[in-house]
């Protein structure tokens, strides 16, 4: 996945905003709160950062493509660098964890701020 893949995915899911910050890096936001970051690799390689939940975290920081986050992982937080998106299940893959972080995120809003955005009214 290219980082304007990943924008235009990420620009998909509501009430998402967009921010380069950190480097360079291309920060996604539900609600002002990070969910997603396009970034932070030294190598050419793009790799893209995410929240998950505990039981995700512990088991994708050992698997081939994944590691915890920089930064975020190292303190404490349950957020993993995908490094491997070089085939089509990889790119779903990440997807898959783009989506469900945004929704991780997004109900650690507030239920008003939830409201009006839209989210979680289910």
């Amino acid at each position: 996945m290219t980082y304007d893949e990943y924008n235009d995915y990420c620009g998909s899911l509501p009430a998402t905003s967009h921010v380069v910050q950190w480097g360079g890096s291309h920060v996604w936001k539900v609600g002002g709160k990070v969910f997603a970051v396009g970034g932070w690799q030294k190598l050419d390689e793009p790799a893209f950062s995410f929240k998950t939940s505990e039981g995700d975290f512990y088991f994708l920081k050992d698997q081939p493509g994944y590691r915890p986050a920089p930064y975020l992982a190292s303190r404490g937080m349950k957020w993993i660098q995908q490094q491997d998106t070089s085939d089509e299940s990889k790119i779903e893959d990440l997807k898959d964890h783009l989506k469900e972080s945004h929704r991780i995120v997004s109900l650690g809003l507030t239920k008003k701020k939830q409201k009006e955005l839209g989210l979680n009214q289910d």
